[in-house]
Parts: C-alpha cells; sequence; structure tokens
C-alpha cells in the first residue's frame, strides 16, 4: 500500500511539474518579419530590364552567332595530323552484351552475356574517309573514292558547310572525335569499310607529283 501511494505521489508530482517547463521567456532583441523575395519575380525582373536596356537582345544575338560560329567551324579533332606512312589494321567489332536485344515485336535477337557482332545482322551501308577538311589535297582524294552514296567523308578539321557549298556534296564532321577515338585514327586521309565481319582501317600518306616514292 505504500509502494501504490509512492508511485501516485511520483506521478502526480511529475505532471504537476510538467507545466513549470514550459516558460515564457519574453522577447530578446529586435525582431522583423520573415520577407523573401519571390525568386521567379527576381528572375522576371531581372530579364525586364535586361530587355528595357537592349542587353538581352545583345545576348541573344551572341549566342546565336556562337552557336552558327560552331556549327560552320567546328573545333578541330586533337591529335590528328597528316598521314606520312602508309598503315592498316583490322578493328573487331564484336562486344558482350549488357542487356538483351530484341527486334520491334520484341524477338529476342541476342541474348545478355553473348559475344555479338552487329555486322552479323547488319552489314554497313557505305565506307567513311576521314579528312582535313582545310587541305585540297585530301578533299581531292577523298573526293575519288566513291559516289555519295557508297562512300561518305568525314572532317576532322575545316568547315563541313564551306565545302558541301563549293563541293555540292554533303561532309559530315568527327564531333569530339567519336570516330576516330573509337578506331583508333592517329592520321589522315583515312578510310573506314568492311572486311567480311571485320572493319578495315587505312591510314594513307599522299604522295605529290615530284614528291619522293
Amino acid at each position: 500500500m505504500r509502494r501504490a501511494v509512492l508511485r501516485v505521489s511520483l506521478a502526480a508530482v511529475l505532471v504537476s511539474s510538467t507545466p513549470a517547463l514550459a516558460r515564457d521567456y519574453g522577447t530578446l532583441g529586435t525582431t522583423w518579419a520573415i520577407a523573401e523575395p519571390d525568386l521567379i519575380e527576381v528572375i522576371h525582373a531581372r530579364l525586364h530590364t535586361l530587355e528595357e536596356s537592349g542587353e538581352l537582345a545583345a545576348i541573344n544575338r551572341r549566342f546565336v552567332e556562337t552557336a552558327r560560329a560552331t556549327i560552320e567551324h567546328p573545333h578541330p579533332v586533337a591529335g590528328i595530323s597528316p598521314a606520312t606512312a602508309d598503315r592498316q589494321w583490322m578493328f573487331d567489332p564484336t562486344v558482350t552484351l549488357a542487356d538483351d536485344i530484341r527486334d520491334a515485336r520484341g524477338n529476342l535477337l541476342a541474348a545478355k552475356g553473348q559475344r555479338f557482332n552487329p555486322l552479323h545482322i547488319v552489314a554497313m551501308a557505305h565506307a567513311f574517309v576521314v579528312i582535313d577538311g582545310d587541305s585540297n589535297d585530301e578533299i581531292a582524294w577523298a573526293m575519288k573514292q566513291g559516289a555519295p552514296d557508297k562512300v561518305w567523308i568525314v572532317l576532322v578539321k575545316g568547315s563541313p558547310t564551306e565545302r558541301m557549298t563549293a563541293l555540292k556534296r554533303r561532309f559530315w564532321f568527327d564531333q569530339d572525335g567519336v570516330i576516330t577515338h573509337r578506331f583508333g585514327i592517329m592520321h589522315t586521309p583515312a578510310l573506314i569499310s568492311q572486311k567480311d565481319d571485320l572493319i578495315a582501317l587505312q591510314e594513307v600518306a599522299l604522295r605529290h607529283e615530284g614528291a619522293p616514292q
């Protein structure tokens, strides 16, 4: 009985003492209302200021000019130089699949983990020549390698749009060196073509008239 009374008394003390913990100590220092500006409104106001001053139109012009310059005169692919000796090698495009490959109807073409050569399914539709677009000699060489439906000409330097205008033939550019890096091409001109189930690559040292053979 005494223990029960003690427990009840202790509970009463805890309950009665709880409000005493929530005491109002008043306000210390000066307070201000939170007034953070809306970010969207700030952006709109900034754009309006730029538009009123004409600076926004100038920014847009610079953006368009930069984009046009990049398209018409892409940055050259680094590390590519004219070939001084012929070089030939083969590239095996076989890969180990990370996922299943299925056709449009869901039919399994190749299973995950399988070694797969895409040339077994689809042959190359055309060959590629890779050249320095600023070299007239390499341009002339590339034009002799085949008709536009048989050979695509890819530049690593120069303006594809200027060449298209002058020669009435489509030119591509090896943006970021994707093609040259993939196949290990270090010199131009180079020829990429299919040989059975492999890709044949050839760098050609152009020999000019009067030059030693």
